[in-house]
This record gives C-alpha cells, structure tokens and sequence, in this order.
C-alpha cells in the first residue's frame, strides 16, 4: 500500500486572479471559500475545506502540490525515506500548519524541483458541499482532488523517485508518436483512482494538466459549454484514454496550462491489476479542434 493516500491539493501562483476566480466557479463548478487581503483565494469541491490555493504572482504555473497521508506515523515514515534517499526535508511549523489548515506537514522537492508538501488531519468543509453548476458531485474525496500530470526532468527517475522512495505503484505508460511528438508517460496511484499523478520528460511548465471527475457525463458536457461561453481556449475536444477510460476533454486555464474534465474514469484494484504498455493517447476523440474557421467562399 502507497504511503500516500490521495491528492490533497493543487497550489497555483498566477497573474490574473479576477480571471483565476471566474474559471474556479463559473467554468470547473468549484466554491469560492476564502480571499486573503493579497487576493489570494482557497476553492473547495467537496468534503474537505479547500482542494486549491491560487496566489498572486508572475509564475503562472504550479507553486506547490500537496499529497495526504493517513497520520502522524505515517508522515514521519515518509520523512525517513526521504531522508535515508538524500532528499533534504523541512518539517512544517506549527504556524505554517495552522496556514495550511493541516495537523501536520513536511516540505521537499522531487527530482524535478517541484515543491511537495505531505500532511495528515486536513480541515474538513463545515457543511455539505453542492456546486452551483455541478448537477452530479465532483469524483473526489477518499479518491483525492483528481489527477496531475507533471514535468520531469528525467522521467524514470522521477518515475522510481515516487514508486520506490513514497510508495505509489505504476498503472501504465502511454508510448506513441503524435506527429514529430514523442510521447512517454508513465502513470502511478495511491488509491483505486486509475492514476494520481503522471509524468512524461521535460515540458515548459511543471505541470501539464490537473483532472477533474464528475460523477455524471452531463456535467462533462456541461462544463464542455461552460468553457466555450468563457472564451476559454479548448485544447483537445471530447474524447476517451484507453488507459483510465475517461471521456473528457481538455481546455487552457488563465494561465495557459491545461485542465482535463472528465467522467467515468477506472477502477483500480491492486489484487488484480497488471500494469500495461498502450500505444495510442486516445481510444477516440481528443482532437485538436481548428483555430480558424475556413471563409466560406463566395459564389461569382
């Protein structure tokens, strides 16, 4: 079993909050639940009491990303294997848990430089969550906030880092060519959840995209309408992995990365599962749609 239990939270340092606020509510269906005095806001999207952290600064990509373990003990096993693996470990100040609204906390990077936070005893939403424009219930909870995939330097060092030093276990990979494109992404789980967390080699940004789950394929569609209402720019169109079976599609966020919404995603089951190469990104769909619509000609 993984140290890790879940995907706790996604921090994001951006340039345009206004825009960062319209996109968590209005566009993924998130709850706005907190705005510090510097703009910065915490969303939430289901039990627990925030799921991301959006800042102000010029990055316009990941901060920090935040993995839950089960307690106390399990935390300080993380830090010894860390630490017995050359990775420099902080422990989380009473103050910054507070912050964080955890019981406690430990803070790295992986071995692309990605600054990790591991905590236990989240604080938990006071009430029920119910999205204004999620009919369904976002897949989350004991499953985690979804999925990120991560820029690596290296991708099977950062691949081993996770498996061998925290404990994730490898779904898949993903090889193929799209176009003059070399893909090679490794995907690990914590939890029944297909997959928590992807790398692929070196990308602009530290991270590609975060996924979101809905329970129904009409929130899928939904939130498709949603971004093209917004102006926001579609990436790929609606479509299914062979992998982890998702229909989803994928769009920009504010700042450029991308966000993949879905539903229907894969069960795993550890007892069962044997891991597997596939050759294609997507069993249908996924297609880039055009950035210009032809003029229609003009008969003489």
């Amino acid at each position: 079993m993984s140290l890790i239990q879940q995907l706790g939270f996604l921090e994001f340092e951006v340039s345009d909050l206004g825009a960062w606020e319209v996109f968590m509510t209005k566009v993924l269906g998130t709850q706005l639940v907190d705005k510090a005095t510097d703009g910065s806001m915490r969303f939430r999207m289901d039990g627990h009491g925030y799921r991301f952290v959006v800042t102000p600064g010029p990055r316009d990509d990941l901060k920090t990303m935040g993995w839950q373990v089960a307690d106390a003990a399990k935390l300080d096993e993380c830090v010894a294997r860390l630490t017995a693996a050359g990775v420099e470990v902080t422990r989380g100040s009473a103050e910054a848990c507070a912050e964080r609204g955890v019981a406690g906390m430990a803070l790295f990077r992986d071995p692309g430089r990605i600054p990790v936070e591991l905590f236990y005893g989240p604080t938990l939403g006071k009430e029920p969550f119910k999205s204004e424009f999620v009919g369904s219930h976002f897949v989350a909870d004991e499953l985690g906030l979804g999925h990120l995939v991560i820029s690596t330097r290296n991708r099977d060092e950062s691949r081993d880092f996770y498996m061998n030093v925290l404990g994730f276990k490898l779904s898949d990979h993903i090889v193929c060519d799209i176009g003059t494109y070399q893909v090679d992404i490794a995907f690990l789980h914590t939890n029944p959840r297909h997959h928590s967390l992807a790398m692929g080699g070196p990308m602009p940004k530290r991270v590609h995209h975060f996924m979101l789950q809905v329970a129904s394929i009409d929130d899928v569609g939904l939130a498709y309408d949603r971004a093209r209402d917004h102006g926001v720019i579609i990436e790929q169109e609606l479509g299914r992995h062979p992998n982890d079976k998702m229909f989803s599609f994928y769009a920009q966020t504010p700042s450029g990365t991308q966000f993949e919404f879905g539903h229907g995603g894969r069960i795993i089951d550890d007892e069962t599962w044997v891991p597997t190469t596939y050759h294609q990104i997507s069993e249908w769909g996924h297609r880039r749609p055009p950035r210009k619509r032809p003029k229609p000609e003009v008969p003489a």
